[in-house]
């Protein structure tokens, strides 16, 4: 199904599912929030979705780090011209990579690193039902795709990264894949519904992550899996820093455990079976400047003759993976 203002729109999941799901209340949000992709804030991304239309394919591939769509001599050089123009609309790309019709998009963030550490630990998303809470742009949904799920649904309430979505999604015109323009608040909608849930450098945004992770699990089916990538601090201690003001620069930043400290909050949400499958410092290599994201990066926010601590004064991030289940 096509919408002239948007583009490709999957056929509706909640019509698959019309006694699981809190229906009209996922309408009502939607029906309030579609009017946030049309303000004269976002018509920069919206106008750059609208210009590339017309460019399809039939050609993609999910299954390695970058995400490559189209091939570059499907398109003349007028319209990968466009193509690039639109592209270079949403700088900075914070997630990727990503290689469309030969364009390649180098993002601040190597989220195929992310991915290649989650991929041996997790069980395998054919035919399941997967939430991605805070999906950004769609780079893990569209790596998700790879597996064959029943569907993935992206809970993401900023407009411009939907438009960014969009435009790829356009292109690809995957069934399967949802973005909604929902906040991690409306995953209370999904009662009991989903097999496996990415909670993705999320959970230290929120200033009650054990109340969030007891929401995500009432989320989860019988036997479902979670999988948390949360940035932390070093030490033994199960204890969480909270920032005064900023931590390397960012605000919004609420509590930044150790490892014992987020595993706790997981035993404490009702999680069980509780691994933590990584735990490394986070690198300037994985989140740096790119000519696609040339923007003040992680070796910026550290101390230039310190870098174990942040700009602040702060021990510097380190990254906890963990993956949990729902009894």
């Amino acid at each position: 199904m096509t919408n002239h203002d948007i583009g490709y729109i999957p056929p509706d999941y909640l019509d698959r599912y019309p006694e699981t799901l809190e229906r009209e209340a996922i309408l009502s949000v939607r029906q309030e929030r579609q009017s946030k992709l049309f303000t004269p804030q976002v018509s920069q991304y919206r106008e750059a979705v609208q210009a590339v239309q017309d460019i399809h394919s039939d050609w993609y591939d999910f299954s390695d780090a970058v995400v490559k769509v189209g091939r570059a001599e499907e398109l003349t050089a007028a319209q990968k011209q466009r193509l690039y123009h639109s592209l270079q609309a949403f700088c900075p790309w914070k997630k990727g990579p990503f290689e469309l019709f030969g364009i390649t998009i180098d993002a601040e963030w190597r989220s195929d690193w992310k991915w290649a550490r989650i991929l041996p630990h997790i069980h395998s998303l054919k035919n399941r039902r997967v939430a991605d809470i805070g999906c950004h742009n769609g780079y893990f949904m569209f790596r998700m795709a790879d597996q064959e799920p029943e569907c993935v649904i992206g809970f993401e309430p900023v407009p411009k990264h939907f438009w960014n979505f969009q435009l790829i999604q356009n292109i690809v015109q995957q069934p399967m894949l949802k973005f909604e323009l929902l906040g991690v608040e409306h995953i209370d909608f999904y009662p009991n519904f989903f097999d496996t849930i990415f909670c993705l450098g999320i959970l230290y945004h929120y200033r009650d992550p054990i109340n969030l992770l007891g929401k995500l699990r009432q989320a989860l089916a019988p036997k479902g899996e979670i999988i948390i990538d949360c940035q932390g601090i070093p030490g033994e201690i199960p204890v969480a820093l909270t920032p005064r003001k900023r931590y390397a620069q960012a605000r919004g930043i609420w509590f930044l455990p150790t490892q014992s400290c987020l595993e706790n909050w997981l035993v404490r949400a009702g999680f069980s079976q509780i691994h933590c499958f990584f735990a490394e410092p986070l690198s300037v290599q994985e989140q740096r400047r790119t000519p696609w994201a040339n923007i003040d990066s992680l070796r910026e926010f550290m101390n230039p003759d310190d870098l174990s601590v942040t700009i602040e004064g702060y021990p510097a991030p380190w990254r906890y993976y963990v993956i949990a289940h729902k009894n």
